[in-house]
């Protein structure tokens, strides 16, 4: 909605210039990275920022394109359009990470790279030693590297087919063979290992004589008509813990502080330490505790405690990661662009082995360049926006697809369906799997049974007629042990 002295109205982005004032409300997605120069909203920026909880905005704000309003409603001077945005040169960073990313070469490339010069030297040997064509003939027959265009191929839409059948989309066989060899699996923090869906997590009452469940009723009660996701999270964990609400009197939203509210005659205030100070609130000290979000209550003038909210990990995150170890994976990272205590927090829950925090998308970029360049196979692991150019970048790139921003899974190599993270060690054990297939294929199917047949030729045993007819036992063993996978039992998937 573009703001005119004639009034309001509706316009195309493209035809936005630097300087209009757009306003944008509740639930609506900002077009523009600019400064807020009215009203006052809360703004889910996860996707671009990384950032676990809605911040609130309000005059001398910056705000990014591609981020929703939560709660509220913005006037925001527009200062960059198009592809001058945060948003658009993130997906310029991916186009730049994909060009960087080195070339993954299958195993069946590297094994026909020196096979097929060593069989033409053989064969020039023997005929030179033997002058026999008949026998020439019968090697030639054995020697046919044509398995290893089976070996790989097959092993490979058997295990995409059964890794789609439980949800997981892979791009290419050639990713599944890279996730099979990676030893480093890197997370970003928020939509990730986190649900990015804010939560109580303690209810601490202050010298009021008030135990937590008279607290919560309290804030829930207050909170009840506000559209604040931390507010939702108050309500939410009042309805879980079985107390019961009254409806308010009265109402009143104030943004980028809190709710104000007249429940059964009393006054409530629930939000932050200035809500409550402008209200003439004493209090000793703001109350803070790192990594959770702190809403300050007041009853009737008098502080009466806080309820500490923090997004909570996803479910099975730390099952999942320590299966990860049990596969091979030497070492997991976080990667965050939520504060550094926050994310060390998610951490150690987790248990991860490395945390980075306050990172930009281009940092997380050069993280995982760094990881590359000592050596490793990396696999990152990410949903939002800002999460794209490191997915790009990375060996293998793995986007969490149910909630998953459309950037990160157009730059990601395996999509999950679902945000289930036992999907990632159902993925890395497929592919493990299928690379082992692989060798098998490789070194039994053609390996061990063309040396027989070899030795056979060589010592006359055999013409080219039965070479012809024993050959296809290698085609038919690595078809067999190709579709097997098919049938195969994964753990999480």
């Amino acid at each position: 909605m573009l703001r005119e002295t004639g009034g309001d109205r509706v316009v195309a982005v493209g035809e936005l210039k630097r300087g209009d004032v757009v306003l944008v409300r509740t639930g609506e997605k900002i077009p523009v990275d600019g400064e807020v120069v009215g009203g006052q909203g809360s703004i889910d920026e996860a996707p671009i920022t990384g950032e676990s909880l809605p911040k609130d905005k309000g005059a001398g704000s910056t705000v990014f394109a591609g981020t929703v309003v939560e709660s509220g409603a913005l006037d925001i001077r527009t200062e960059r359009l198009g592809q001058d945005t945060a948003f658009s040169r993130i997906i310029a960073l991916v186009e730049t990470a994909e060009s960087e990313q080195a070339p993954i070469q299958r195993l069946a490339d590297r094994v026909a790279a020196w096979l097929i010069p060593v069989v033409l030297v053989f064969l020039v040997g023997v005929y030179l030693v033997t002058r026999d064509i008949r026998t020439i003939v019968t090697l030639l027959i054995f020697t046919s590297p044509a398995e290893l265009g089976l070996a790989t191929p097959l092993v490979m839409i058997a295990a995409i087919a059964r890794a789609a059948r439980s949800g997981i989309l892979i791009k290419g066989g050639v990713y599944l063979e890279a996730l099979a060899k990676v030893d480093v699996v890197v997370f970003d923090k928020t939509g990730t290992l986190t649900a990015n869906r804010p939560r109580v997590v303690e209810v601490r009452p202050f010298g009021s004589g008030l135990d937590e469940k008279a607290l919560l009723r309290w804030a829930a009660a207050a909170d009840r008509r506000s559209a604040h996701p931390l507010a939702r999270a108050v309500v939410e964990a009042a309805r879980e813990r079985g107390v019961e609400a009254p409806e308010p009197e009265d109402f009143e939203q104030v943004p980028g502080r809190g709710v104000k509210a007249l429940v059964e005659g009393r006054v409530i205030l629930a939000g932050n330490a200035a809500l409550l100070r402008e209200n003439g609130v004493a209090l000793e000290a703001d109350v803070q505790d790192g990594d959770r979000t702190p809403v300050h209550l007041a009853v009737d003038g008098v502080f009466v405690g806080v309820i500490f909210i923090a997004d909570t990990l996803r479910p099975g995150a730390r099952e999942a990661l320590a299966e990860l170890r049990r596969s091979g994976v030497k070492r997991l990272v976080m990667l965050s662009g939520d504060n550094q205590a926050t994310a060390e927090a998610v951490g150690r829950e987790v248990g991860v082995d490395e945390v980075q925090a306050d990172l930009l998308p281009e940092d997380k970029v050069a993280a995982i360049a760094a990881l590359v360049a000592q050596g490793h196979r990396v696999a990152m692991v990410g949903d939002g926006v800002n999460d794209a150019p490191a997915l790009a970048r990375a060996d293998v790139g793995i986007a969490m697809g149910g909630g998953g921003a459309q950037a990160a899974l157009e730059a990601a190599d395996i999509a999950l369906m679902t945000d289930d993270l036992a999907k990632i060690t159902a993925a890395r054990a497929i592919a493990r799997r299928a690379y082992r297939t692989i060798q098998e294929n490789l070194f039994v199917g053609v390996g061990v049974v063309h040396v027989l047949g070899i030795t056979a030729a060589l010592m006359g045993w055999i013409g080219p007629v039965q070479a012809a007819i024993l050959h296809l036992g290698p085609d038919v063993l690595v078809f067999l042990n190709s579709v097997k996978l098919l049938r195969v039992r994964i753990r999480g998937a």
